[in-house]
């Protein structure tokens, strides 16, 4: 903990353009003397959140008591939130409806499936590979999560196992006692799709190599293993995630390091994505802010919704992603550049955001450095995914609060809402 606790050390040591770029963006930081500047209640928001789930909301099935009070503020006396909203997570092993049923139970008001983003959820926009025969590799509703992202040729790792017995190997009690025929007639796999940490991670790492190795018919076997290999698609990079336990668990960006590591030292190459889902990607960001400005349209807001806030406990994803998206926001209008729309990349229009403040919680993954272990100068090892090199200051949040009440009051002070 000690080592993610450094970031924030680092940041400031190395990253202090941020702090100049957010106060130039007007996304300036707590400051206990001299307060916030707040101006006349809005009627309606300019304004909205996209919070994370784990480590800000909940850890494991238990809701953070901070999330409860945070919602008394979001959300009126008619049951109605005040400010639009989306849930953001790098979770993807349960349907988007299920996300939003069990957020709902936990948080005492309704969440709309479509006001959850899983971190396979901009899948959709990759239709180019929506009609090819994909391999999938996750756990939970795997086969209804790809149809519903539009991958109508799916094959489980299950599946591919029980196609092909002798290629599941490790497990001396799952070995084929006689010597299996593989299926002849079995079509080939055309393409990967990674949409979450699998329960027996031996046999996905072997056989998702083993139809990269041989173009997609794992029964056979080739001489040079192909290369550019077949498209992969992934979601959710984080190394680590917070549940119960004490100390950040595994996820799905630690097995993603295993294939990667596997797939270089088997082949001397780099595995190649075609896309790269979830936070800290700005395509995420982008989905989510789509999301949030059909959300105020829908309530019929009047105020285009131009600043975004992102609420996460994990500086990786949450506080990197939402810097790197206001760094594409600030450069989008600076270059009447592109943005997400529903029907793929339009021109970036007057109403859509122009900035997205990064504000971390307490409550998770991240922990203050303790001063005492501040005196080592030591840096923190780097656990983000090696596509998105590491850039200090984009990992320095605009705010650090104590949990995810504190953050949604700090909000409200600087636009000027009534607690």
């Amino acid at each position: 903990m000690a080592a993610l606790g450094r970031v924030a050390a680092l940041c400031a040591a190395r990253g202090l353009w941020w702090r100049a770029a957010c106060a130039a963006a007007g996304l300036r930081g707590l400051c206990p003397q001299r307060g916030y500047a707040v101006g006349p209640a809005q009627s309606s928001p300019t304004f909205g959140f996209l919070l994370d789930i784990d480590g800000v909301l909940v850890r494991g099935h238990r809701v953070i008591p901070a999330a409860l009070e945070a919602f008394r503020r979001l959300v009126n006396p008619q049951g109605q939130l005040r400010v639009p909203v989306v849930f953001v997570t790098n979770a993807g092993n349960i349907l988007q409806y299920g996300k939003a049923q069990e957020l709902s139970d936990l948080l005492g008001c309704k969440v709309d499936p479509d006001q959850v983003i899983l971190s396979h959820s901009p899948m959709k926009l990759f239709s180019q590979y929506h009609e090819k025969r994909m391999l999938v590799s996750g756990q939970g509703p795997l086969v209804e999560n790809a149809r519903t992202l539009g991958f109508q040729k799916v094959v489980t790792v299950d599946e591919l196992r029980t196609a092909f017995p002798a290629l599941d190997m490790v497990d001396l009690e799952r070995r084929p006692k006689t010597t299996p025929l593989p299926k002849s007639d079995f079509p080939a796999i055309e393409g990967v799709l990674l949409l979450g940490e699998p329960v027996r991670w031996e046999t996905s790492l072997q056989l998702i190599m083993d139809v990269l190795l041989s173009n997609g018919k794992p029964g056979t076997g080739l001489a040079t293993a192909p290369y550019p290999h077949l498209p992969v698609l992934a979601s959710n990079v984080d190394l680590l995630w917070m549940a119960e336990a004490k100390m950040p668990r595994f996820g799905h960006g630690t097995f993603l390091l295993c294939l990667e590591t596997i797939y270089r030292k088997v082949t001397g190459k780099e595995l190649r994505y075609e896309g790269l889902m979830g936070k800290p990607s700005v395509l995420t960001y982008q989905y989510a802010a789509a999301l949030i400005r059909q959300q105020a349209e829908r309530r019929g807001w009047p105020g285009p919704i131009q600043k975004l806030y992102a609420v996460g406990d994990n500086p990786m994803s949450d506080v990197y992603g939402a810097n790197l998206f206001h760094q594409h926001l600030q450069k989008a209008w600076r270059d009447g550049a592109q943005e997400l729309g529903p029907g793929g990349p339009r021109k970036q229009q007057p109403s859509a955001a122009q900035s997205c403040a990064s504000i971390l919680v307490c409550t998770g993954v991240y922990r203050p450095r303790d001063p005492e272990l501040a005196q080592g100068g030591e840096e923190s090892p780097f656990h983000g995914h090696r596509d998105f090199s590491f850039s200090p200051g984009l990992l320095e949040a605009c705010h650090v609060v104590n949990d995810v009440d504190e953050a949604v009051q700090l909000v409200f002070r600087k636009e000027g809402w009534a607690l």
